[in-house]
């Protein structure tokens, strides 16, 4: 390959990457990785400035600002990154460079958070806008509301400055982004890769609440911009901005020589893996700011500053077993368990393999030597396997098809690298099982949230989800333990089980968990079948018959009610007096909307969205989860977001929830 093909090929590599990485949040390489594209790039175009380019990325601050995200806000003070460096040599260049123009320079030395960038502007003390980087040049994405959840962010200053505006470093403790990566994949959701993609996907929910659950952290390490106060030097504001309640980067080093800041940077390096939160290197600035005034900035970094970048600590061990566990929702996840290695300050033995594609794309067996690297500083990872090192008797490792756990069938979920356990009474998915059954879009039981079902899983009251309706009995014994709250709160709960008895049959098929088969698929199994026992007795061939079921979909439900355990928690549930048959009588069903597709979104102001859900259906409309051509209404409330914009792009009607049930009542607009 040619220079000017490897410069190109280098800047369509590095403009992917950061796609990824600013705007997708999901990053495909390593910071490292990553870093190194970048050095080659910019070597190549110094050493070759022919090929120069105003629009290379090398010459660009980072991603883009979205328009999805939230309202574009101009920048007052331009959201740069900083120059990159690896090496001793390249430290030593630095601070020599600025002390041959400022002798009696300062240099401060701080941890560099593994995070994304904030603007937070004051107006007399108090808050008036969070801005993202966005394009770190011309606009940022309005995150206001977001930032107001998170705990660091002060919305009232001490002092009541005319303005204030910082930058700070939004990030996750390590602990909160596990707590919320479990969450997920209790919920069978896609989990996060690491602490920095989980905060910057979690800054642009359109939902605060979900920003205040999952705990963001904040930093702040800049004072952008100020009026009615001013500050000599860099550390003098970051004292005063620590006296007004908001949180500085901690423990920083004020240094006078390349020796002290070299020094700095390596007791940084040493201590990181006894942080609560990720760190990407270590920043070095000038602390004077009439210097850095003196030294201003490229297109896309600041003169007096840089950033070191640590190498990844990779060390060698040997895998002694490769352990199997099972998540809530019956994923079974392989762990290499090895001879324990100190890894950025941290003893480690234990690394996540994911999957079997993970574990055939590395070969790595039981008594293998490999290479552990800790991905971010946090997470540790296997990076190869040292094959010329491999005992001869070693075999290629497979993850049965048994569940660890319950010894129950396991399998491999269709188009994903999933294996998981298909025994939905298997105790390791337990809780999950109940918490799905009594959702809203199943049993919709209120009351009988996570807290609710750990505490009767505990203490011996619920063993399946037919136990639900066996609990009217053990009252007294629930409110004495306050299970799920005193007399009121246990009293509701009841209510709301024997409430649900009532439901539909589209309910409980939902309820039971059943590979494949959500509340669409159960509405028309419901429609077709019109009882439990009619839908029990069914055949393959007329299964497959019914509307949106395929294969592996009525092969599943056939594999449910072959399950022993599956017939006796059903019988149970009909001695309980749930409802096995359908409410529906189609023959007298309002088909005012019949023929018709909706879409809800947002949140509506009198109904919940399974009411309106059930309305719709009610009347003979067709309810789907996502905005397409074939979409004839959209439902929309407050807080809509991009099924709202993507409807009024294909011109989808849209409608209030009063027009809804208007619609739905007389047939009024209809079309």
């Amino acid at each position: 390959m040619d220079i000017r093909h490897e410069i190109e090929n280098l800047r369509e590599q590095i403009r992917y990457h950061n796609d990824r990485y600013y705007n997708q949040d999901d990053p495909e390489i390593s910071d490292h990785e990553y870093d190194q594209l970048l050095v080659r790039l910019t070597k190549l175009e110094e050493e070759h400035p022919e090929y120069k380019s105003s629009d290379s990325p090398t010459q660009e601050v980072g991603g883009v600002a979205k328009r999805e995200a939230g309202v574009l806000v101009p920048h007052n003070v331009p959201m740069l990154s900083l120059q990159d460096v690896f090496s001793k040599e390249e430290v030593y260049a630095f601070v020599d460079k600025i002390l041959k123009e400022k002798q009696d320079s300062v240099f401060i030395v701080e941890r560099k958070i593994d995070g994304l960038s904030i603007s937070l502007r004051y107006e007399e003390g108090n808050l008036l806008m969070g801005v993202t980087r966005g394009d770190g040049i011309n606009y940022g994405e309005d995150v206001t509301d977001n930032v107001r959840m998170i705990k660091d962010v002060k919305t009232t200053l001490k002092e009541a400055v005319p303005y204030l505006e910082v930058r700070g470093e939004i990030y996750m403790r390590t602990e909160d982004f596990e707590a919320v990566n479990e969450k997920l994949e209790a919920e069978g959701k896609k989990v996060f890769a690491n602490p920095r993609n989980c905060a910057a996907g979690t800054l642009r929910q359109l939902d605060p609440r979900v920003v205040k659950e999952r705990k963001l952290s904040l930093f702040v390490f800049n004072v952008q911009d100020s009026r009615g106060i001013e500050f000599n030097s860099h550390s003098e504001s970051l004292e005063w901005l620590k006296k007004q309640g908001l949180t500085i980067i901690e423990d920083y080093k004020l240094c006078r020589t390349a020796d002290e800041v070299w020094d700095a940077i390596v007791e940084i390096g040493e201590s990181r893996g006894s942080f609560a939160y990720g760190i990407d290197g270590a920043v070095v600035k000038v602390d004077n700011l009439a210097d850095r005034e003196h030294f201003g900035a490229t297109s896309r970094v600041p003169r007096w500053a840089v950033a070191y970048k640590y190498p990844p600590e990779e060390k060698e061990t040997v895998v002694k077993e490769i352990r199997l566990s099972v998540g809530r929702t019956g994923r079974i996840t392989p762990t290499a368990i090895f001879e324990p290695i100190n890894l950025c300050g941290t003893n480690v033995e234990r690394a996540i393999l994911h999957n079997q594609d993970r574990i055939d794309e590395l070969d790595v067996r039981i008594g293998d030597t490999i290479v552990v690297r800790k991905a971010g500083e946090i997470i540790p990872a296997v990076l190869t396997v040292v094959k010329e090192k491999r005992p001869e008797d070693t075999k290629p490792y497979k993850i049965p098809f048994q569940c660890p756990s319950c010894e129950g069938p396991a399998g491999r979920d269709e188009n994903t690298a999933d294996i998981r356990c298909y025994n939905l009474n298997c105790p390791a998915q337990l809780t999950q099982h109940i918490i799905n059954f009594a959702g809203r879009n199943a049993m919709d039981i209120k009351g009988l949230g996570e807290a609710s079902v750990e505490a009767l899983i505990r203490e011996g009251y619920v063993k399946d989800i037919a136990d639900i309706y066996y609990l009217r009995p053990y009252r007294d014994e629930m409110v004495e333990k306050g299970l799920v709250g005193k007399e009121k709160n246990t009293d509701k709960l009841l209510q709301a089980i024997d409430d649900s008895k009532k439901n539909d049959i589209d309910r409980l098929i939902t309820g039971f968990g059943i590979r494949n088969i959500g509340r669409q698929a159960a509405s028309e199994l419901m429609d077709h079948f019109k009882s439990i026992h009619r839908l029990k007795e069914a055949t393959y061939e007329e299964l497959i018959e019914v509307k949106d079921m395929g294969d592996i979909s009525s092969r599943a439900v056939i594999e449910f009610f072959m399950n022993p355990s599956n017939l006796d928690i059903i019988s149970r549930l009909e001695e309980a007096g749930v409802n096995f048959e359908t409410a529906k009588d189609t023959e007298d069903m309002d088909a005012s909307l019949s023929g018709l597709t909706f879409v809800l979104t947002g949140t509506l102001p009198t109904m919940s969205r399974s009411q309106m859900e059930e309305l719709v259906k009610k009347h003979g409309g067709k309810v789907t989860g996502s905005v397409s051509k074939k979409t004839n209404y959209l439902i929309a409330g407050e807080n809509a977001g991009s099924k709202l914009d993507k409807a009024q792009q294909l011109g989808i009607k849209v409608l209030s929830e009063e027009e809804a049930i208007l619609l739905a009542e007389s047939g009024e607009n209809r079309g």
